[in-house]
């Protein structure tokens, strides 16, 4: 019972020495602490804009002016080495899917385990039997064209559909396809707004892999005016073979742009295929992890901790300050920690598909 009482109480501990309203606090609460408050997050501004009075924004590495249909803006272009590299599962695949005759209609649980009872264990098998002959045909040549898309709706579908009644189902599954797809396609991105809704979008990051670097483009509104330029010139990177990775942008990011290409009447197509990471994330290390945000993944997985990063919530006022001071001092954080996600995506997709299989 002692000794029970003594680790409950070395627990509690633990627990309340991440508060500040412990008589003792954690050197880690009181950081905590310090870096939520508003004072902390000023000190921070006018340091910035001390440092960088004497800057103009061509003065940032990378940075140039373009010009598109819609006017000009400015892109920061940076790129560093990363050896971006996914196991092949393509044959996997292709017999994990053969394997589920559920993937043809008008077949369920029981009439698989009759079918696999009578020896059609794949939907190869199935070319001689007499009803499923053709259906089963249909099935293979859409499991033989070995392309992304045709992979990833698939997977999708057969996700639906355990290979055993009793298992669960393998949110992750749709990663795999991920084999099938030029890493080029992979386009990890994040935005930067003004607010959470119906306010202009301050800066759209997008990084690509190009051999063994990735390369980051970001673009960034020097006015609000040049809010359509931006747009476009993120949507330059996109075609129809491109995949959207994002850190819950399928219901933030994403739709975000939409809403604004659609207030300035742009022509634009973001429906392509798309990975919001935060899903997959929250299956393998919600309960491992304080947290699923990407700066705690960071962290915890890669050992990175950002220095002077600005939370979202402030990004509205640091804007402002820019435009109010004409010192690109409060931008400087922002367009970091904008690079640094969009980069940290891929070394992320990475992880997350090497521990789901």
């Amino acid at each position: 019972m002692t000794s029970r009482r003594a680790e409950h109480e070395r627990y509690l501990k633990s627990i309340l020495s991440n508060s500040l309203s412990s008589g003792h606090p954690s050197k880690e609460a009181i950081e905590r602490y310090r870096k939520s408050s508003p004072t902390y997050y000023n000190k921070l501004k006018l340091g910035l804009m001390n440092k960088y009075k004497d800057w103009d924004l061509l003065d940032i590495e990378g940075s140039s002016v373009i010009e598109n249909i819609y006017g000009e803006t400015l892109r920061i272009r940076r790129r560093e080495k990363l050896d971006f590299h996914l196991e092949d599962k393509k044959d996997e695949i292709k017999n994990e899917l053969s394997s589920n005759l559920k993937l043809i209609p008008g077949i369920g649980y029981q009439t698989e385990s009759r079918l696999k009872e009578n020896n059609y264990h794949t939907i190869y098998d199935l070319l001689q039997h007499d009803k499923y002959s053709h259906k089963a045909q249909k099935a293979l040549n859409r499991i033989e064209r070995n392309c992304f898309v045709s992979d990833f709706k698939l997977l999708k579908e057969s996700s639906k559909y355990p290979m055993d009644h009793s298992q669960p189902i393998d949110k992750n599954r749709t990663l795999k396809a991920l084999s099938s797809l030029d890493p080029f396609n992979l386009k990890f991105m994040d935005i930067e707004t003004l607010g959470l809704s119906n306010v202009p979008i301050i800066l759209i990051g997008i990084a690509e892999i190009k051999g063994k670097w990735i390369e980051s483009n970001q673009y960034l509104l020097r006015d609000i005016e040049e809010e359509p330029a931006v747009i476009e010139a993120y949507l330059s990177h996109l075609d129809e073979a491109s995949v959207h990775v994002t850190y819950n942008g399928a219901s933030f990011d994403i739709p975000y742009i939409k809403n604004r290409a659609h207030y300035y009447r742009m022509d634009y197509n973001l429906d392509q295929i798309h990975y919001d990471l935060i899903y997959p994330a929250r299956n393998l290390w919600k309960d491992v992890l304080p947290n699923c945000k990407l700066t705690t993944i960071e962290e915890n997985l890669f050992g990175i901790k950002r220095e002077d990063d600005v939370p979202g919530a402030f990004i509205p006022d640091y804007y402002q300050s820019y435009l109010k001071e004409n010192n690109i001092g409060p931008l400087i954080p922002i367009i970091e920690h904008n690079r640094m996600d969009i980069v940290s995506l891929a070394s992320f997709l990475m992880k997350i598909y090497e521990e789901s299989f």
